[in-house]
């Protein structure tokens, strides 16, 4: 066996991997993640050895699963570092971010789930890859916002606005932060 062969999955097992994920996705978007784990084989068109090979508990699967959410979130804050306007760059992610809490918690919880109540390094990963998104794009706002606002103190706003309402008003609250966030010399510019 080649050292790369270790490291790498072969390709149909790569392919079964997302099947399983894809099929997670779409069902605990239907019913939860109490999803029972032979539908997910069902769904995904596989043998429940073939799922139970990838992912030997339903948390395993769901932090795959929840994993996924975080990149691809992380992802869409890096690509918005290229957003032209810094402060739309900024509230376009939050607006993503809110989504993302107000949606996946459930799911977040239901991965990382240990009897103890004690979080996970996972869930530790997670969160300092969501903080180290919303550094960079805090940072090149910065100059538009109000002085001393960190990232810190705006994922805190934004996820206590997810965490309290639906997701629609989570996304209001976000966007009326904008402007108790944003100085007055970007809101006046932004009026005319």
């Amino acid at each position: 066996m080649s050292p790369d062969s270790k490291r790498r999955p072969r390709s149909d097992a790569q392919r079964n991997r997302e099947r399983l994920i894809t099929a997670t996705r779409e069902l605990v978007a239907e019913f939860g993640s109490e999803v029972p784990l032979d539908e997910v084989a069902r769904r995904a068109g596989l043998g429940n050895a073939t799922l139970y090979r990838h992912f030997p508990t339903r948390a395993e699967l769901l932090a795959a699963l929840y994993a996924d959410e975080v990149t691809a979130l992380c992802d869409y804050g890096n690509r918005l570092l290229a957003e032209p306007s810094p402060i739309k760059a900024l509230f376009s992610w939050l607006d993503a971010f809110v989504t993302h809490v107000a949606t996946k918690r459930p799911l977040a919880l239901a991965a990382t789930d240990i009897p103890d109540g004690r979080r996970t390094p996972m869930f530790e990963q997670w969160h300092a890859d969501i903080t180290t998104t919303a550094s960079a794009l805090v940072r090149r706002a910065q100059p538009m916002l109000r002085q001393g606002v960190t990232a810190t103190d705006v994922l805190a706003l934004a996820s206590g606005a997810a965490l309290t309402t639906d997701v629609d008003n989570a996304r209001r609250l976000v966007a009326m932060l904008h402007t108790g966030l944003a100085t007055q010399t970007h809101q006046d510019r932004h009026r005319g």
